[in-house]
């Protein structure tokens, strides 16, 4: 460890490249430098990411107590959820710009602050101190405005990969601030039943979820100082971002590799949205609890996070992004074969519960892994242009699927043995439906692994970059041998 000239006596890790320093211009080559701060700001993305995404579905698992509260149909509950869907996709182009523009650090603190003002405004409504007519329209606004500051956060976790962390560490980074989101939808999930009893108490619930945002956005604006590192950490850092904005699309479209990935990765986060929304709805039909569902989401959930950790980990150190994503995406289209088929039986509980867990171990962890990758076949386009574009793909066709998927059902003239809130005059057959899910995801599985292909430019310029490194050391120790001989 050395100290850091001009960082307040801030201390860095220091590459063993930095360590030979024959000249100036050799030592501007080989200082890549990694530094501890790069920690902390991980932390405070990883808070904001799972803060937005529980309240996002705040108001999801207490639904009657939300309505009641509010005065608002079920539809008008599921509308504050929605509208995060609805906002993120208009906004996301803008958000891209900002990020590869405007740099991190002020993505991130107008991202921590429209947060704050989103759950704080929320919490301002559930007071009834405007009147009982304007509840639940201010409410909806504070919804909004954490939607608004959905995309500069999850948009993000690349971004920060490539800015602050070495290439060894790159996939690991992205995907803990990557999987930060469906641990907060996780939180979401416990805490909302949990606080939230009874209808009255839908204020304290408020206010739970108010106190955290306030805190993380003071840690944003007070604690993230610069947008990159005073040396990057990597060759390719130093020219992240380095395509304008437009260029950067105009590329990304004619980049064959990466419209495949968009296409197929985009339909994977299609069917794992409807499997999230749409879990509850599917297995009360054949007689399983709201309890069991939660337990398959959060099995689910659980898993993925685990197995993300894992593919990370690995990734960081073989760099066989291709392999990774496309074994994944395999054993990710048998678990969705199988749940389609499971999802149908009645008293099943060890088979869904198990079919669950895998679907999220497997189908998970492809999403950071694949957000890199994204980055490795479209450099030197920005990381957040083309981490963007996926997941403006992943939304639109997340939208068309439940669409698709619920269109596909049918009403049941008799089902004695649903437990849907609705009854079971109201019961739904999801038999086809399932089955055509099953179909897409195996279709655009497979034809990521026939199709996709390509060089991993972003680790080809690093290479590339210490070839050049090790040139100039071996001129510049010629040179100085050749003057001491003279």
């Amino acid at each position: 460890m050395e100290q850091e000239g001009g960082e307040s006596g801030e201390q860095r890790e220091v590459c063993p490249a930095a360590e030979r320093k024959p000249n100036r211009e050799l030592e501007k080559l080989l200082a890549f430098k990694v530094y501890k701060r790069r920690w902390f700001i991980l932390l405070v993305l990883c808070l904001l990411n799972c803060s937005n995404s529980a309240l996002w579905l705040t108001f999801a698992p207490v639904a009657d107590q939300s309505a009641q509260y509010l005065k608002a149909s079920l539809e008008q509950i599921n509308w504050l959820s929605l509208v995060y869907m609805v906002v993120a996709i208009p906004l996301s182009f803008g958000t891209t710009w900002m990020l590869d523009t405007l740099g991190l650090r002020i993505t991130l603190i107008v991202g921590s602050w429209l947060n704050m003002f989103g759950a704080l405004l929320r919490l301002v409504g559930s007071l009834q101190s405007l009147g009982i007519s304007a509840v639940y329209p201010v409410v909806m606004v504070g919804q909004t405005l954490g939607a608004l500051a959905q995309p500069l956060i999850i948009f993000t976790p690349t971004k920060l990969a490539a800015l602050w962390f070495p290439e060894h560490q790159r996939a690991t980074a992205n995907t803990i601030a990557s999987m930060s989101n469906p641990l907060g939808v996780l939180l979401a999930n416990i805490i909302s039943p949990k606080v939230a009893v009874t209808y009255d108490q839908i204020p304290v619930l408020l206010l739970v979820y108010a106190i955290p945002a306030a805190v993380i956005c003071f840690l944003a604006t007070v604690g993230i100082r610069s947008s990159a590192p005073p040396t990057p950490p990597s060759a390719s850092a130093e020219s992240s971002g380095s395509e304008p904005f437009l260029q950067g699309i105009k590329l990304l479209l004619k980049n064959k590799a990466y419209l495949i990935l968009l296409l197929c990765f985009g339909a994977g986060i299609a069917v794992f949205t409807c499997f999230s929304t749409l879990l509850e709805q599917i297995l009360c039909v054949r007689g399983y609890t709201n309890d069991f569902a939660g337990l398959c989401g959060a099995l689910f959930i659980v898993f993925g996070v685990v197995g993300a950790g894992f593919l990370g980990l690995y990734v960081d150190k073989t760099k066989k992004f291709i392999e990774a994503i496309k074994i994944n995406m395999c054993f990710s289209a048998l678990a969705c074969i199988a749940f389609s088929v499971v999802s149908q039986m009645r008293q099943q509980t060890v088979a869904v519960a198990t079919v669950c867990s895998l679907f999220g171990l497997f189908g998970f962890s492809i999403y950071p892994v694949a957000m890199e990758l994204s980055v490795e076949c479209s450099y030197p386009v920005g990381e957040a242009t083309s981490a963007g574009l996926i997941f403006i793909s992943g939304q639109v066709q997340s939208i068309l699927c439940i669409v698709l998927i619920q269109k596909l059902t049918r009403q049941l003239a008799d089902s004695p043995f649903s437990t849907c809130s609705a009854g079971g005059d109201a019961a739904l057959s999801w038999r086809v439906s399932m089955l055509v899910m099953a179909g897409l995801c195996t279709l655009f599985s497979c034809s990521f692994v026939i199709f996709f292909n390509t060089r991993y430019r972003r680790l080809e310029a690093e290479a590339q970059a210490t070839d050049r490194t090790k040139l100039s050391n071996g001129s510049a120790a010629s040179d100085q041998a050749a003057a001491a001989d003279t």
